[in-house]
């Protein structure tokens, strides 16, 4: 098996600008660039990138027939003729095949292109169900043979083997047999996600989740944040698996941490779908971290783009839990720029709602660790700000209840006096309830200082 770490074709990456689109954040340089990244985030070599211009979309093809041959022999005049055509648009089925056909090259769409990555980089088993889902989905969508050769090329690596000829050859019924099956394997994914998540509410420990769009640099802010060792680098979707991981605060506050998969402009529909069971941990989550990359040209844009797929989520701007905002890589701001932000970060933070909306802005770099430890104070500020203040007085052999409340809440204050130890511990409701329910027996006296 070919390693998917080399060259597997050359390409041709065209970006098309409709006229009259003037709705787009994005200038069409900085989307020709995406693509670039997402083209090469498969080990494509991109040889030539075009950004044409489109009047009305062409039923038959989306672009008119005399740009359709003057690419045609465009690709001619190559030595070798590259054997790929990334087109940056959704194409419908008819379009796909009659640009494949005037061009004898394989053509790829904006989704395919992601679904090509996705399964290229899928680790788990779930991951790899999740991008075979999505990718029969699309395939059904057309019933004609798929891009087959990059799989071909490195072995069907990321596709439990890929589409393969036996995927061509499939009639709708049995496209229709294989999604129903995954559907219900993902189904038991999914229940068991809703099981451990039943688990950790138990837990009195918060959850966090980390959004953003590909590259921001959350699983860098999250290695950093865990001490984990989460693939990490400057490459689009670098990380499509989540990861879960537990971190204490320097307040002593123990959180569980959630690295989930990037987001992109135009996410197909088909992994907002397949991908449901690993974003639902967003869903669960007691705090938002939207990591943005603040040194990007586009990143007011790259932030829409994440609001909007939280909303297909089921995330709109009412949701109630807290939003942090972490603008990151000021590392690679200008010096000046970088203090700018950081001071307007926190001017604003006074006076934000911390909504999807309106977040608490704070400025960091992950690989640097500037700015990471304001991130604890003010996450630890937001998930306790309801917490109570106790006095718990134990018999000084009700050592298991002691060292509950210390790995369950902030010790503030104890002390031994009196046949007894008396403890001032911060915590939770939701501790608290689950400390008398378990140790009710062994309290010689409790009573609330003050909450908050």
């Amino acid at each position: 098996m070919e390693s998917v770490n080399h060259i597997v074709e050359n390409a041709l990456v065209l970006h098309p600008l409709v006229k009259g689109d003037g709705a787009r954040l994005r200038a069409p340089e900085a989307c020709l660039e995406e693509v670039i990244g997402l083209a090469e985030a498969i080990h494509v070599a991109v040889v030539e990138a075009q950004i044409i211009t489109v009047a009305v979309p062409k039923p038959a093809t989306f672009i008119g027939l005399g740009k359709v041959e003057e690419i045609n022999i465009w690709l001619d005049a190559q030595d070798p003729r590259p054997g790929l055509v990334i087109f940056d648009g959704v194409l419908t089925p008819v379009q796909h095949r009659n640009l494949e056909r005037h061009w004898k090259v394989k053509v790829l769409d904006r989704t395919a292109l992601i679904l090509e990555i996705f399964g290229a980089r899928a680790q788990t088993k779930e991951g790899r169900l999740q991008v075979e889902l999505a990718h029969l989905t699309y395939q059904r969508s057309r019933l004609v043979r798929s891009w087959t050769h990059l799989e071909r090329q490195r072995g069907g690596a990321g596709f439990l083997g890929g589409p393969g000829e036996r995927q061509i050859e499939s009639d709708r019924r049995v496209l229709a047999e294989k999604i129903d099956r995954l559907k219900k394997q993902i189904e038991n994914v999914r229940r068991t996600r809703t099981l451990q998540r039943a688990k950790r509410k138990k837990a009195p420990h918060p959850v966090i989740a980390l959004v953003g769009y590909t590259n921001a640099g959350k699983s860098t802010l999250f290695n950093r944040m865990t001490n984990a060792s989460v693939k990490a680098e400057d490459l689009l979707f670098a990380t499509l698996d989540p990861s879960m991981r537990a971190v204490d605060l320097p307040s002593a506050l123990r959180l569980i941490v959630s690295d989930t998969v990037g987001f992109i402009s135009d996410l197909p529909t088909q992994l907002v779908a397949a991908f449901r069971a690993t974003l639902e941990e967003v869903l669960e989550a007691d705090l938002i971290l939207h990591v943005r990359d603040a040194s990007h040209g586009d990143s007011e844009a790259q932030r829409q783009d994440v609001l909007q797929v939280l909303s297909e989520l089921g995330i709109g701007c009412d949701d109630q839990r807290p939003v942090i905002e972490v603008l990151n890589k000021i590392d690679l701001l200008e010096k000046e720029d970088a203090s700018l932000l950081q001071k307007a970060s926190d001017i604003k933070r006074e006076t934000a709602l911390g909504t999807l909306d309106d977040p608490f802005p704070i400025a960091v770099s992950a690989v640097t660790g500037e700015g990471v430890d304001q991130l604890y104070m003010l996450i630890d500020e937001i998930l306790t700000r309801h917490y109570e203040t106790l006095r718990i007085d134990l018999p000084l052999e009700a050592g298991q209840a002691m060292a509950w409340l210390h790995a369950h809440g902030e010790v503030v204050e104890e002390c031994r006096q009196n046949g007894a130890v008396h403890i001032i511990v911060r915590m939770s409701a939701k501790s608290s309830g689950q400390f008398y329910k378990k140790f009710q027996s062994d309290l010689v006296a409790s009573n609330a200082i003050h909450a908050g």
